[in-house]
């Protein structure tokens, strides 16, 4: 029996990695690229092209853990997003929003 030790980043999910993303508002809509490093220390470059809406998750195929049964087969990395809202925005950026997203 293997006693695993919680890490300070990733969370495990049977072979799935699980590791929480926090992105601006403005990359939610617009789009960005998320840097992981993953427990094996590369560093990996994820492309966000879908807009993301709070508790959104990416999956990353063959980023996880080893599959025992499987050699050569990985889990997939799976990256849950939170989307950080501003808290204050100026009259000026509040209208070039409202114009922006058609309200």
């Amino acid at each position: 029996m293997i006693d695993e030790k919680p890490h300070e980043l990733f969370k495990r999910d049977g072979n799935d990695l699980i590791v929480n993303q926090k992105i601006s508002l403005a990359e939610a809509i617009g789009g960005t690229s998320v840097n992981i490093k993953t427990l094996y220390k590369r560093s990996l470059s994820v492309p966000v092209k879908n807009i993301v809406s709070p508790g959104y998750e990416l999956v990353v195929a063959n980023e996880g853990m080893p599959i025992t049964k499987e050699p050569g087969h990985r889990g997939d990395l799976r990256i849950i997003f939170e989307v950080k809202f501003p808290t204050k925005l100026t009259p000026e950026q509040r209208a070039a929003l409202k114009r922006a997203l058609g309200g």
